[in-house]
């Protein structure tokens, strides 16, 4: 039997953990009484939680029971950078329940040193700590596997069909993705794998309207890589564009950034500027998501 450990951001499951999370995001340095505040306040507007362990949990279930619908044998597990489980748990689970060969994934389509860097610099420390024999082989940038970028046309167009027939000949998607620190992405794919994915999503639903954003971008002195997508929607208003659809590629699950940047804090922005905005529904454990990972696992497979 091998382990499957599906990897994300984490997220937390109520909001006595939104500490827990920062200081794990701040390297162990607690977050002030205003940035823990404000932070609460934002999971409190989104329902006290973040949903990102339940569906990383799901997606992680969905893909053992489709791997091993066909003949394999894995024993699925979680793994969050910044909340429980975190990645050094899990690890030890694993090695508690006797597995010692381990296939992980991070749910982040598009490679960075921030993000799926990120992830294999925490398994091989922790690999490194546990002084274990544990053979971890590493998944990352599958943003150009045919089935994901399917997966994202059939949202692109439920989102769509959020709109009457006339104010679907008028829409502007607007794809997302989480900004960086332009120091970071200076030698680093993530925005080519970006726009990469985003041109192979259009090649596939025929001609319409479309732009790239970054969002979420966070404090500090440091430039972050743009547009943002304030700027896109207060240049679409100039132009007299109202209907604005927001297509979340760079995410696979609802979360913060998702739930509340988008949903709350960008729909407000268009409002204010006389905008219909909508979004895309996140790919989550859907079927057709599930069914890209388990081939980008067996396509990996193939190649060890």
């Amino acid at each position: 039997m091998k382990a499957l450990l599906l990897l994300a951001f984490g997220g937390p499951r109520s909001l006595e953990e939104v500490e827990f999370l920062l200081t794990c995001l701040f390297q162990g340095r607690k977050p002030s009484p205003a940035q823990l505040a404000r932070v609460k306040e934002r999971y409190r507007l989104i329902g006290g939680s973040s949903p990102l362990p339940e569906i990383t949990r799901r997606q992680a279930k969905g893909l053992e029971e489709k791997l091993n619908d066909k003949g394999y044998l894995f024993k699925s597990y979680v793994g969050m950078r910044y909340g429980h489980p975190l990645i050094e748990e899990t690890l030890k689970e694993i090695l508690r329940d006797g597995i010692r060969e381990v296939i992980a994934i991070p749910m982040a389509p598009f490679r960075s040193r921030a993000s799926t860097g990120a992830y294999l610099e925490e398994v091989n420390r922790v690999q490194k700590n546990l002084g274990e024999q544990m053979e971890i082989s590493f998944i990352e940038g599958w943003h150009l596997h045919p089935l994901f970028l399917e997966a994202v046309r059939e949202r692109v167009r439920e989102g769509l069909m959020k709109f009457t027939p006339e104010e679907r000949k008028r829409v502007h998607l607007i794809f997302t993705a989480h900004s960086l620190p332009k120091t970071i992405i200076e030698s680093d794919p993530y925005v080519n794998d970006f726009e990469a994915s985003v041109k192979r999503v259009l090649e596939g639903i025929g001609p319409l309207k479309w732009h790239i954003a970054f969002q979420s971008k966070g404090g500090g002195l440091e430039e972050w890589v743009g547009p943002d997508v304030e700027s896109v929607l207060k240049e679409l208003s100039q132009d007299k564009v109202r209907e604005v659809l927001i297509v979340p590629i760079g995410f696979v699950s609802d979360h913060i950034e998702v739930l509340y940047d988008i949903d709350i804090l960008y729909r407000e922005k268009a409002e204010s500027l006389g905008m219909l905005l909508k979004r895309t529904p996140s790919l989550n454990s859907s079927e057709r998501f599930i069914e890209a990972l388990s081939d980008i696992v067996l396509e990996h497979i193939c190649r060890e």
